[in-house]
């Protein structure tokens, strides 16, 4: 009976978010201050992880392919649909879902405790939409371009360690690349990089608008947040896969 009620206050928030906002110069300035938070400050993360797993993937797809029948160039292929179709979209998501997911419930929370919230509402302030409208639109439109990056940039790394290691060369990782290119894969990543990037806007939201108690409160929240947050990620993974792709 409790997850139907948080379901509900859920979809209750949503309702209350999804309003317009009162003064465009106000939510404009959120907007911009969180794409910096949200967006801006997680590039350096997402392209260290991205560089170094796409090292990883195509080493290790080199590694178990030891048959003289295979060819070299299905260590690109390989490495390329992996890391379109699973690592970047959804592997990204989740290390967003703790550094983002965290950051959020922490902040609302904060405000939360500390009655700035009930400022807002004695003001006549739709606070839901003040807090929370800003950060569903910045990652929307950023995250896209941030896991697009993870894409790009986890393929050239592993390029990258084929070359340095020897393990197979680069003209046959490239090759493998370019092989049966299918662009709906990119589509499907990208759609799925939406859904994920509304739940680890909302879902943390969520928990640091409703939080009760004090300063540990606050960290319950953030805690419980990114772990709810990654299991709705992997639920909608699969759903999304299982309607997209089969």
């Amino acid at each position: 009976m409790n997850y139907i009620e948080h379901i509900g206050k859920y979809y209750m928030m949503l309702k209350q978010v999804f309003r317009r906002p009162q003064k465009a110069r106000i939510f404009y300035d959120a907007l911009l201050r969180e794409v910096e938070e949200l967006g801006l400050k997680s590039i350096g993360i997402i392209l260290f992880i991205s560089f170094f797993i796409g090292g990883v993937i195509a080493l290790q797809t080199a590694l178990n392919l030891d048959s003289a029948f295979i060819p070299e160039s299905l260590i690109g292929f390989a490495a390329k649909r992996s890391i379109i179709l699973e690592f970047a979209p959804t592997f990204c998501s989740i290390i967003l879902a703790g550094k983002v997911g965290s950051y959020i419930t922490s902040s609302i929370g904060t405000m939360r405790v500390t009655e700035q919230i009930d400022a807002l509402e004695v003001m006549g302030i739709n606070s839901l939409n003040h807090l929370v409208l800003p950060k569903v639109i910045a990652t929307l439109f950023f995250y896209p371009f941030l896991i697009t990056l993870g894409m790009v940039l986890g393929m050239f790394g592993g390029w990258l360690a084929g070359v340095l290691s020897g393990l197979f060369s680069g003209v046959s990782y490239i090759e493998g690349l370019q092989t049966d290119f299918n662009p709906f894969l990119i589509a499907y990543a990208l759609i799925k990089t939406l859904v994920f990037a509304f739940l680890i806007a909302t879902v943390p939201s969520y928990h640091g608008y409703y939080v009760k108690g004090g300063s540990i409160a606050v960290g319950k929240a953030s805690t419980q947040s990114v772990v709810w947050t990654t299991i709705l990620i992997v639920i909608t993974n699969y759903l999304l896969t299982q309607m997209l792709l089969t």
